[in-house]
């Protein structure tokens, strides 16, 4: 399913980057009722090929290029238009404030605007299933546990897919199953040619020799992980063992990953930290009005390996309470802070610790000691996620809708385990890139991180 991902998201590209062209000769034509001649297009396409390439990363930042972008239908005209008004702001920035290009359009530009909006979104909602039409193949689905459950619904309900499990078997109750009946016979009878297993299932081993004459019948077997791992963006925690993590968890070192990485957490920081000063006078003026307390406050958190360190944040609370007020709430948020959590503003300072190497930009949320302590007792593998370098953002934080805040909560942080482990699992520095990406627009959506 990976595969088909990547082939829409392309498909998707080139088919914007040919609207997009195809509306500026369309607004031509339109605007000076006639066929534009060769010179008059070129003239308008050379300036306008710098914003599509703008444009393209908006769409990107947006999610337009997500796998999920097929499935919310009812969500895609809002989304194309606020990325459309992204897009206009920067056109008109583009033409106006940096007019060196001869052609400063206005009549254009709108028609433009207008037509490369209702183009792209006919394009999304309908052109595309023209390239991605595909008939949905029987399969079977073998396993167990609520994540069994759950591909199941996920796959059935959504068009997109081009499974549909027509049957599953429960290996809970493997006593129970009627192999001949349940699996072979269901496997002819439905002429399935794909069945989904969960290999690392203990009690899936008595099944394998049955299932191994079916690779005769040119009957498919893909693992149950990788399709919920493809789907949900995140690793099933109640299908992974101790195979599991020596197969896939490596912390060996990438030196270019590694070098590529350090090299812009250190950029980004100096950046962002330079730009980020003039908030600085306006956060001291804000917390000094509010309640004469400490502007900063440090607090502990648990890095790399274990390895504790002093996070640097705007304070938010009425006393510095070392972050145990997290846990408790027994410390009051100050106005001035509610505002600070809310815009990000109190992360700020984090950046000298990515500066310093405490942070990366990007990785697991580094977590309080006390609820580390906590976790490690009652979920399994949540010390995996102290492996690598916490971060500023991550890929939790980005795809949790209901992520665990100031209280202990084991459901949702294994739920933000699973989400640390899949990045973990796939870091990368292009993977990097889209997080920090996606983290802006998060940012200025006011959605948080």
């Amino acid at each position: 399913m990976s595969n088909l991902t990547r082939k829409e998201a392309v498909i998707l590209f080139f088919g914007d980057i040919f609207f997009f062209v195809f509306s500026l000769w369309f607004a031509l034509y339109l605007r000076f009722a006639e066929i534009p001649t060769r010179d008059l297009f070129l003239t308008h396409l050379n300036p306008f090929s710098i914003l599509f390439i703008v444009w393209i990363l908006v769409y990107f930042i947006s999610g337009l290029y997500e796998k999920h972008t097929l499935i919310l239908k009812s969500k895609l005209p809002g989304v194309i238009f606020n990325a459309q008004v992204v897009n206009s702001i920067f056109a008109i920035i583009f033409f106006y404030a940096i007019p060196v290009f001869g052609i400063t359009p206005k009549t254009i530009l709108f028609i433009y605007l207008f037509i490369s909006f209702a183009c792209v979104l006919v394009w999304r909602l309908y052109g595309i299933a023209l390239f991605t039409r595909r008939e949905k193949q029987p399969a079977l689905l073998i396993g167990a546990g609520e994540e069994m459950k759950e591909l199941l619904h996920e796959v059935n309900v959504n068009t997109r897919y081009d499974l549909f499990f027509t049957s599953s078997v429960d290996v809970h109750n493997i006593e129970a199953i009627d192999i001949q009946e349940d699996i072979i016979k269901n496997v002819y009878s439905n002429n399935i040619k794909i069945i989904a297993i969960d290999f690392s299932h203990e009690k899936i081993t008595p099944l394998l020799p049955h299932l191994y004459n079916l690779i005769f019948s040119k009957v498919r077997f893909i693992d149950s992980h990788r399709i919920y791992e493809d789907i949900f963006d995140r690793i099933p925690l109640s299908l992974v063992t101790y195979s599991w993590f020596l197969e896939n968890i490596s912390v060996s070192p990438k030196f270019t990953y590694d070098f590529l990485k350090r090299m812009m957490d250190i950029a980004l920081s100096i950046i962002l930290g330079i730009i980020s000063l003039v908030f600085y006078p306006f956060v001291f003026l804000a917390i000094i009005l509010d309640d004469r307390g400490k502007i900063f406050i440090k607090q502990e958190r648990i890095g790399q390996n274990n390895h504790l360190v002093n996070i640097i944040k705007f304070r938010t609370m009425s006393l510095d309470d070392g972050g145990d007020g997290e846990l408790n709430r027994q410390e009051k948020v100050t106005t001035v802070g509610a505002f600070l959590r809310a815009s990000r503003i109190d992360e700020l300072p984090q950046l000298w610790n990515i500066l310093k190497g405490d942070l990366s930009l990007i990785g697991p949320r580094p977590e309080l000691p006390k609820l580390v302590e906590l976790y490690e007792k009652e979920i399994s593998f949540y010390n995996v996620r102290h492996l690598i370098k916490p971060g500023l953002s991550g890929w939790a934080q980005l795809y949790q809708k209901t992520p665990p805040k100031f209280s202990t909560d084991y459901n949702q942080t294994k739920t933000k385990l699973s989400y640390d482990l899949f990045y973990i699992k796939n870091r990368s520095f292009w993977l990097d890139i889209k997080i920090a990406l996606k983290t802006i627009k998060a940012l200025l959506s006011r959605s948080g991180v």
